[in-house]
């Protein structure tokens, strides 16, 4: 069984984020990137499979980013990667994530890759349409926001839970397939030391616009989503506080709530 990760570096999310002044970006000076969370549990989900499995031939991670993306490289290899591909090209920095998709489909297309794992989205514009539309494009199953999984004995099929409202809803799939992972479906090991170490002699290789054959057209065809401007959040309007009597404060409140915060 040949397992490809998918992951992506993303803003660590304890630092304190700040967007450019041309609003078109958000000011990277300073900080701090670390794996997407969500996609740290697909690297230990293909780590544990070949540690109760012994039919997990390779474990490949795969993320599209520039030249400090490597470090998230490393980091799945000190977890238990074998080899690394980087997608690493001023021209891919500029697609969306259907466009990545299609991009990282013409790079895997014909690997033979038995299962395809990722996190359900990323925490930076969590959106979660990269893993959805790679398996559409791969024409393989997908089950998205996967919170447990079993692998047929024979493995030739899976069987994943997904969380839906109200209830869980239990699916079958034949490989290859594509899984998206939910928190909390394993729990995360950290690289230790020697791993680390070890992680930097192992493979990466990098691939460039140049290297995917019919790379315009591939992210033509799929069309695009363009982003006119970052922007914060507006800010949240100060308190209110009310005093007096429960029998004064009350009506107070609950015209508050009708006419300014509309919740009733």
């Amino acid at each position: 069984m040949k397992i490809l990760v998918l992951i992506k570096q993303v803003p660590d999310s304890t630092t304190n984020v700040k967007i450019r002044p041309d609003g078109e970006d958000i000011d990277r000076a300073g900080v701090k990137m670390v794996v997407n969370p969500f996609d740290e549990f697909a690297i230990e989900l293909a780590v544990q499979l070949r540690e109760k499995r012994g039919d997990v031939a390779s474990i490949t991670a795969l993320t599209a980013g520039p030249a400090t993306a490597a470090e998230a490289l490393r980091t799945a290899l000190a977890i238990g990667a074998d080899d690394a591909i980087h997608l690493q090209d001023a021209a891919f920095e500029k697609l969306d994530e259907i466009q990545t998709a299609a991009v990282i489909a013409a790079v895997v297309r014909g690997e033979n890759y038995d299962l395809i794992v990722r996190g359900k989205q990323e925490i930076d514009l969590d959106s979660g349409q990269l893993g959805p539309a790679l398996a559409e494009m791969l024409d393989i199953p997908h089950v998205g926001a996967a919170t447990k999984l079993d692998m047929a004995a024979d493995g030739k099929s899976l069987v994943a839970n997904r969380r839906i409202e109200g209830a869980d809803e239990i699916v079958e799939a034949r490989l290859p397939a594509l899984l998206t992972i939910e928190k909390g479906l394993v729990e995360c090991r950290y690289p230790s030391l020697p791993n680390l170490m070890k992680a930097k002699k192992k493979p990466v290789r990098t691939i460039t616009s140049g290297d995917v054959a019919g790379f315009a057209g591939i992210v033509g065809s799929v069309g695009g989503t363009e982003i006119h401007k970052f922007e914060p959040p507006p800010q949240r309007p100060p308190g209110k506080v009310l005093k007096g009597d429960a029998s004064e404060t009350v009506p107070q409140l609950v015209k508050l709530l009708r006419e300014e915060a509309k919740a009733i």
